[in-house]
């Protein structure tokens, strides 16, 4: 029963492994095609903040999926260098948790302030 439980664990870690890595690719082109678009386009600071947070979500959903297999694949481990390299990944993904959360905070904080100043404008003479 044991060789089959580590069997399926293994094989669901190759599974969700293969998630993340499909999210990192697809994230990467959608980053690629919107550079592509403020090299050869528009280049407005508002354009390249939106492509640079869609890529950061795509990134930390690929690190949530990374951090679920080795959550898994230290259930049937003892060595450290696979708690060590779970440590890495939660680090780094709270890292782009926080980093995210501030920038789109300062996003909001910014499109408020822009909507009241327009407000403020078309109210006057």
């Amino acid at each position: 029963m044991k060789e089959y439980l580590v069997f399926a664990t293994e094989q669901a870690i190759v599974v969700i492994d293969a998630i993340a890595l499909v999210l990192v690719l697809v994230g990467t082109v959608e980053a690629l095609i919107g550079t592509a678009k403020l090299i050869f386009g528009e280049r407005s600071g508002h354009l390249r903040r939106d492509v640079w947070l869609r890529y950061a979500r795509w990134l930390v959903g690929a690190l949530t999926f990374q951090l679920a297999a080795d959550i898994i694949e230290s259930s049937i481990t003892t060595s450290w260098e696979a708690i060590a390299r779970l440590a890495a990944i939660a680090v780094i993904r709270t890292f782009l948790n926080y980093f995210l959360e501030r920038d789109l905070a300062d996003t909001r904080e910014r499109e408020r302030e822009a909507m009241a100043g327009g407000e403020r404008s078309a109210l006057q003479p």
